[in-house]
């Protein structure tokens, strides 16, 4: 699931692979921007803001992609068969002599201005993993709707930008607070402590190959990846600290994962 670690992983793959070397390949593959050309340009550098990657070339162009839900951005060297879906899931290749960097199912590609970027991500709250973070400012943002259930408001990205289904989920376990209560509801010292686990989670996972969230006491030796989380994903299994088994419901269109014994707060 895309979430702030991994696109930040993601813009450093794409920086290594792009950055200060010329495009000579590049291919659009959206109607609006299909007959846009970037070759011969140099790459200046692709970085995270949030869920939102920036790719920017030099002529003062960025590339502003979002991997939503199931987008990625693949790496391969020239030469090297492209495995990252079948072609027509493509929406862009970013070349150089040395690599290619093939986007796939991207449901936002756009070239833009690099001085129009705020466009783009202006709206985004503090971000978690960048150096904007401010935890006053988000925490702020969140308590500003205080009727807002818990998981709509980590969710918005205007609150604090990199959260989503896996670490809401997470976070709200942690906080012992089912997805639906409102987050006005949480003790101050919880609210508090709550953006900074946020924090705390996506810095500890920004460089892990798998996202990890509980302690090793919790985890046995050679886990699979769904153990390594408190809930999430883990629909009618134990909870990992009580046993119970964790349950799921929708919530605007998503899946909500918790424990009905270790978080309090209403349900469905």
């Amino acid at each position: 699931m895309p979430e702030g670690d991994t696109v930040l992983q993601t813009a450093g793959r794409l920086h290594t692979a792009l950055a200060d070397r010329t495009l000579t390949r590049c291919d659009l593959r959206v109607p609006r921007f299909a007959t846009a050309d970037l070759t011969g340009r140099k790459v200046l550098g692709a970085v995270a803001r949030g869920k939102h990657l920036l790719t920017r070339v030099e002529g003062g162009l960025t590339l502003h992609s979002h991997l939503r839900m199931d987008g990625a951005w693949r790496v391969y060297a020239t030469g090297e068969r492209w495995r990252g879906g079948p072609a027509h899931q493509i929406r862009a290749v970013l070349g150089n002599t040395e690599h290619t960097a093939v986007g796939y199912r991207l449901p936002v590609l756009e070239l833009l201005r690099t001085r129009d970027e705020e466009k783009a991500v202006g709206h985004l709250g503090p971000d978690l993993l960048g150096p904007d973070w401010d935890a006053a400012t988000a925490l702020r943002n969140l308590l500003a709707d205080p009727g807002r259930p818990l998981g709509e408001a980590l969710l918005d990205q205007r609150n604090l930008a990199g959260i989503g289904n896996v670490y809401q989920a997470e976070l709200c376990f942690l906080a012992r607070a089912t997805p639906w209560l409102p987050i006005g509801g949480l003790p101050a010292p919880t609210a508090a402590r709550l953006v900074t686990t946020a924090r705390q989670l996506l810095e500890a996972n920004r460089d892990r190959p798998v996202r990890t969230t509980t302690a090793p006491a919790h985890r046995a030796p050679g886990s699979a990846p769904k153990e390594r989380l408190w809930v999430y994903g883990r629909t009618g299994r134990p909870c990992l600290r009580c046993g119970t088994p964790v349950r799921t419901a929708d919530q605007n269109g998503r899946p909500a994962y918790w424990c009905p014994r270790c978080q309090s707060g209403p349900t469905p």
